[in-house]
């Protein structure tokens, strides 16, 4: 994940436009007045940690099946983890998205120049998308192979 979505100037803006956020945090970020996060003990239920230069949070501690360990971080008032869980489990669906989305339909090749036929470009690659996933979903298949 990307760690730069959890600058604090990122943080700030999302909190001046009185917005929810949700976002990883990296486990040697500075928290609670010079400790790293990855030297707290965080309980299921989450616990409030304040970031430095911006004010107080709520944290959770989420380790895979592989060991990997993410530190899930929102500006939520009493948040639950199942919350946490659902927004997470949202974002990788649009990670994966992105990722179809470049890698099938070749949004990122766009060799245009003028600003139109640069739009015509995005316009039909996420069409394409589209066509792909309704494939999948009518034939019941995880891949459209052209």
């Amino acid at each position: 994940m990307d760690a730069w979505y959890s600058s604090r100037d990122n943080l700030k803006s999302i909190r001046s436009h009185g917005w929810v956020w949700v976002t990883t945090l990296r486990k040697n970020r500075i928290v609670n007045h010079n400790k790293q996060l990855n030297k707290l003990d965080i309980p299921e239920e989450g616990t409030l940690i304040h970031l430095r230069g911006y004010g107080w949070v709520t944290v959770f501690k989420f380790t895979a099946k592989n060991g990997r360990i993410d530190y899930i971080v929102t500006n939520k008032d009493n948040p639950t983890r199942e919350y946490v869980k659902s927004i997470m489990d949202a974002r990788w669906s649009v990670e994966v998205y992105h990722r179809e989305v470049k890698e099938n339909c070749g949004i990122e090749r766009c060799q245009a120049r003028t600003s139109r036929a640069q739009r015509n470009h995005i316009f039909l690659a996420i069409s394409a998308w589209f066509e792909q996933h309704k494939r999948r979903i009518s034939e019941k298949i995880t891949v459209v192979v052209n």
